[in-house]
């Protein structure tokens, strides 16, 4: 067990679930959608659903889609900020069943009209599991950098993958896999020892049957 593990993560408070994981979440959202947020939709399940006002996980996951950190200060006048940059939202309760206590899905829709939509949940000490994205059952924490790439299932998609990374010179740590069906939607999540270059980057996002390429960096 890692010291933070025990006291938490630099954050603004007051809770390492609700504030710190509820803004990582946001955070990781944009990131996803690649482009500033112009729209979000925003439903909050369990003790999220509950405590969203006192533990301020509306202000925490609306600074983390506008991109602040989990330790930002701003993230207590994110409300504002959103105003401000022309960032429209609304809060909503949902019931999910088998769902983590701590789970928020996030709708949101960026300058583009470009859409995403994620459910995560806010797992203790600030830390989260993405678990559905646009409809898909994955499964990464983007505790570490991560690459997420979503594209068509094919023969080779792996491979090409491993070979840039190689050229970059970045260790893949782990990697899962996950699929609709063969020949249908899937994701790759890997998460990387270090961070590839820009341009090996690039490299992917022109490979035929990738749609999203996207680097999470902690």
């Amino acid at each position: 067990m890692h010291v933070f593990d025990i006291i938490g993560p630099i954050m603004i408070g007051p809770s390492s679930s609700h504030t710190a994981g509820a803004a990582r979440i946001g955070r990781i959202t944009r990131m996803l959608l690649g482009e500033p947020v112009r729209q979000a939709h925003i439903r909050f399940h369990g003790s999220f659903a509950k405590t969203w006002e006192g533990h301020g996980a509306d202000r925490a996951v609306i600074g983390g889609l506008l991109g602040l950190q989990v330790d930002d200060p701003d993230l207590r006048r994110s409300r504002h900020l959103a105003a401000e940059q022309g960032m429209a939202y609304d809060i909503s309760s949902v019931q999910l069943r088998d769902a983590h206590p701590n789970t928020v899905i996030i709708e949101a829709t960026g300058d583009s009209g470009k859409t995403v939509t994620v459910q995560a949940a806010s797992v203790g000490g600030g830390s989260v599991m993405v678990q559905y994205l646009n409809g898909m059952e994955v499964g990464f924490s983007g505790s570490k950098t991560t690459l997420i790439i979503q594209h068509k299932d094919a023969p080779g998609a792996i491979a090409k993958v491993s070979r840039l990374l190689a050229a970059s010179r970045t260790n893949i740590a782990t990697m899962r896999v996950f699929r609709e069906e063969a020949g249908g939607r899937a994701v790759m999540a890997l998460e990387l020892d270090s961070e590839p270059e820009e341009t090996h980057i690039d490299a992917l996002r022109r490979v035929p049957g990738f749609e999203s390429v996207t680097l999470l960096r902690v």
